[in-house]
């Protein structure tokens, strides 16, 4: 099998230079790193992970933990993550947890079985105090807002404030929201932004999907007493409610008025009022505080969120 050694005779370098150009290091003249890089090439050189892991007692791997990999919200902080990860020449594994404990523990233990070398939080239902001993072992990086943690996070609080401040310079006033699981830290302040500013409370929760934003346009037809807008934690909920109330007749923003939350795609193509998100921003930010080396300071990083207008709201009368 072939080495560094046979790599080095091979390109006429020294198998310090090879060390530095297998890892990457900036310091070596371009001349020699293209010889060892034909070498490389001409030699089938194939690096083994496992003797690179017990030289350096680095794996060059981030874990992912987050709940659902299709989820726009993931999927978007994902990218953001592998981009980052990509340009760092890092691998990353994910594990879909589906917000099941014992799948978010299989995360925590590949950290303490030194498997990855940090772990990146996207969403969690285990608490804070079953997580934070494992940074014992490695770098643990929350896209959520905890105090005394090393995270990054939208202040969803002042986010949904920017959306109820609209609707109601709009002149509304009854309105509802959208949330997730009702008892996350995100939702959690979302609903703490909405209860200091309306009196009458219209609260669908579980909405996570399209379908369930169609959902909610069915309750809202059924209710007797009606928000006139609704203020959604999702554009896929958003657009589910909008197309949902569409298709039974209802008008966009004539019957309701409806602000999404992503700044997505989906929203660009339904010309939608919307809170944009930088998720991707987010999933590189985190990627970088894995990879920190004072591993001792927790710091965080807010990413602004920003308000979009489009066509999906009115002025109530």
């Amino acid at each position: 099998m072939t080495n560094i050694r046979d790599l080095a005779r091979e390109a006429n370098v020294s198998v310090t230079t090879v060390s530095r150009v297998l890892n990457d290091h900036p310091y070596v003249a371009n001349d020699k790193r293209q010889a060892v890089r034909e070498a490389i090439e001409k030699l089938g050189y194939i690096r083994n992970q496992t003797a690179v892991h017990l030289s350096t007692g680095m794996t060059k791997t981030v874990g992912v933990m987050l709940p659902f990999v299709d989820h726009p919200y993931h999927a978007a902080i994902l990218q953001g993550i592998a981009q980052a990860a990509f340009d760092a020449s890092y691998r990353f594994l994910t594990w879909q947890t589906n917000y099941v404990e014992t799948h978010e523990q299989l995360a925590l233990d590949a950290l303490a079985q030194q498997e990855i070398d940090a772990l990146i939080v996207v969403s969690h239902s285990l608490p804070l105090s079953a997580i934070l001993p494992y940074e014992r072992y490695g770098p643990i990086v929350f896209c959520e807002h905890h105090e005394d943690v090393a995270a990054v996070y939208i202040d969803h609080y002042m986010a949904f404030q920017q959306g109820l401040s609209h609707l109601r310079q709009q002149g509304h006033t009854s309105i509802g929201i959208c949330l997730g699981r009702p008892d996350s830290t995100n939702s959690l302040a979302r609903k703490h932004a909405y209860q200091e500013v309306v009196s009458d409370e219209f609260v669908y929760e579980q909405t996570l999907t399209i379908e369930d934003g169609a959902t909610v346009a069915r309750r809202w037809m059924q209710q007797k007493q009606r928000p006139t807008a609704i203020l959604t934690a999702s554009d896929h909920v958003a657009a589910g409610l909008i197309l949902e109330l569409r298709k039974q007749g209802y008008q966009v923003p004539g019957d309701l008025s409806v602000i999404g939350f992503d700044g997505s795609e989906l929203a660009e193509v339904l010309s939608m009022t919307t809170i944009a998100i930088p998720y991707a921003t987010i999933g590189r930010h985190a990627f970088q505080l894995t990879v920190r080396k004072d591993t001792s300071a927790r710091p965080q990083i807010e990413v602004p969120s920003m308000f979009v207008s489009g066509t999906t709201v009115l002025p109530h009368t």
